[in-house]
């Protein structure tokens, strides 16, 4: 499989957050949105989030790191240098 770009990266990830978190359908989020503050989104909604795109995308993010993902640029990024 061919690298994503990180715009691609980007879209598979806002899907995945509004398939976690369908209340947010429709509500603008941008690599600056603090995923817990800006959209609610509790550290149960995180985990399920991350463990989805761990899935689908074929790699994993060292648990550690979790903890630093604030932003949805943060999950981007994380991702981004796993593929």
């Amino acid at each position: 499989m061919a690298k994503m770009t990180r715009e691609e990266l980007l879209q598979t990830i806002l899907d995945t957050i509004y398939e976690c978190a369908p209340d947010l359908e429709g509500k603008e989020l941008t690599e600056e949105t603090v995923i817990n503050t800006d959209t609610g989104v509790d550290s149960m909604g995180m985990t399920l989030i991350i463990c989805r795109l761990e899935a689908q995308l074929g790699v994993r993010v060292p648990q550690r790191q979790w903890k630093k993902l604030f932003t949805l640029g943060d999950v981007v990024d994380a991702f981004y240098n796993l593929l």
